[in-house]
């Protein structure tokens, strides 16, 4: 059966609260891109030159050829865009995507980076597009890239960020067990868990909007004050986000040979200044916000009904509509995905697999549904879902006349109707489900079957909450 591998839901309308160090309302963290002397070039054994993020507007690769203007300016920014940075950020925690042949070509560089206490993730082997890799070629290097690494800055990375991925980019990376993190993903504000092959793997997400790879992109900054803004502006935003309650990460991207230009830097510089002018702000490295993740957030395994087979997803679920298993089951048989895990989601998919029944199939729920402090009720023959939904409202402890009145009123109704009364009980207290069952006895039959199916809706939802929590 078909499902939906991509997780449209996240966190979800309530996100958790990261409980940042110190009680921050933000976490800061600034990744440098370290990829000069990784980038595409003939001598690295590439087909062709480097075309991507410099500063010649519509650069094309040039098959078999070196490109000096192109080798140039990515020269620039490990000769003098890194260090200018380094002067600059020296004394925050910094976060490197370092390429692993780009740091076996800049040892100085490497050794100013390991001086400043930042973190050296891994960029890849090499600053080239993997999407046509398969998945043993591009695994490979991938296990080049860890061994190249700890070779040359002595220890392995704990951080994984290819940039320029496959599909199975992430998969690959979680298959090694060797990253607290990975960071090919711009899904969130915020880390999450994903699970590869029943491992849990952290993914704390980077971004392409805060960074400076947009000064080398179509509609992006074009001078230094754009980028100002629009950093300043993400920073407001999150901040303000955290005052309210809700904390969350922020993330900016770098390049030495992009925001390493004079003309550019001194953006960063007042930006920088600006985050650091507020209290309470975190600055952090990739990796610290990592053990802070998994030690606040720690990954838990939790029920996947879009995982299930279809048995075992009738047996959890098909009794969420009144005696209706029919529903779960075609509701299994939808494209279910990482969204419809969720109470919310769940209902969604019941609640569609019902809406496209028949009338008649739709009615046989209603008709499934017990009296209101009924003859089953008071026999103890109710379904242990609407046992308790009918206690919850008080019904099971009715006087002799509110019961005489809801008996006479269960009659009524049914009688005019052809099927019982039916509402979400949870949503009320006694005396507004008989208020609105004295009201909604007087409607025509075609609005109360449409009302009592929005109720059966409603009583699934509220099931589902107790169910998947």
């Amino acid at each position: 059966m078909t499902r939906y591998p991509r997780d449209m839901r996240g966190h979800g309308p309530n996100p958790p609260d990261p409980q940042w160090p110190g009680g921050a309302k933000i976490a800061v963290q600034i990744v440098l891109n370290y990829e000069e002397g990784g980038e595409n070039n003939i001598l690295h054994g590439d087909a062709a030159s480097e075309a991507f993020l410099s500063e010649i507007v519509g650069a094309a690769a040039w098959p078999g050829q070196r490109h000096w203007n192109m080798e140039s300016i990515y020269e620039y920014g490990a000769r003098a865009g890194f260090w200018r940075l380094h002067r600059l950020m020296e004394d925050l925690p910094i976060t490197v995507y370092g390429v692993a042949s780009a740091l076996a070509r800049s040892p100085e560089q490497v050794a100013a980076m390991k001086d400043a206490g930042w973190e050296i993730a891994s960029h890849g082997l090499k600053w080239i597009e993997y999407k046509d890799y398969t998945p043993e070629a591009e695994a490979a290097e991938m296990a080049e890239a860890i061994r190249l690494h700890t070779e040359v800055t002595g220890s392995p990375p704990r951080g994984w960020y290819t940039g320029r991925c496959s599909m199975q980019t992430v998969e690959l990376a979680a298959r090694t067990g060797s990253f607290d993190y990975v960071a090919d993903s711009y899904a969130d504000d915020l880390p999450y868990w994903v699970e590869v092959d029943g491992r849990a793997q952290l993914v704390v997400p980077y971004t392409l909007d805060a960074n400076d790879m947009r000064f080398a992109t179509p509609q992006g900054f074009n001078s230094g004050d754009q980028f100002e803004a629009y950093l300043r502006d993400s920073f407001d935003c999150l901040y303000a986000e955290g005052e309210s309650g809700a904390p969350k990460m922020m993330s900016v991207g770098l390049h030495c040979r992009l925001i390493g230009r004079p003309g550019r830097v001194m953006a960063l510089k007042r930006f920088l200044e600006h985050a650091q002018a507020h209290d309470r702000v975190w600055f952090a490295t990739r990796q610290q916000i990592a053990e802070h993740w998994a030690k606040t957030h720690p990954h838990t395994a939790r029920k996947r009904p879009s995982l299930m087979s279809e048995g075992d997803f009738v047996a959890a679920f098909g009794g969420i509509f009144e005696h209706s298993d029919w529903v779960a089951r075609r509701a299994w048989r939808l494209e279910l995905g990482a969204a419809h895990d969720s109470p919310a989601g769940l209902a969604s998919a019941l609640a569609r697999a019902f809406r496209a029944a028949s009338h008649d199939e739709r009615l046989g729920v209603l008709r499934a549904h017990p009296d209101l402090a009924g003859k089953l009720a008071a026999a103890k023959r109710l379904t242990a879902d609407s046992t308790s939904e009918q206690a919850s409202a008080g019904l099971d402890a009715l006087t002799d006349a509110e019961r005489a009145r809801f008996t006479a009123l269960n009659d009524s109704y049914t009688a005019k109707h052809g099927f019982p009364f039916i509402i979400a009980v949870r949503d009320h207290d006694k005396a507004g489900i008989l208020a609105a069952f004295e009201r909604r006895v007087e409607n025509d039959t075609a609005t109360e079957f449409a009302e009592a199916c929005r109720q059966v809706e409603r009583i699934a939802e509220l099931r589902l909450r107790e169910a998947l929590t």
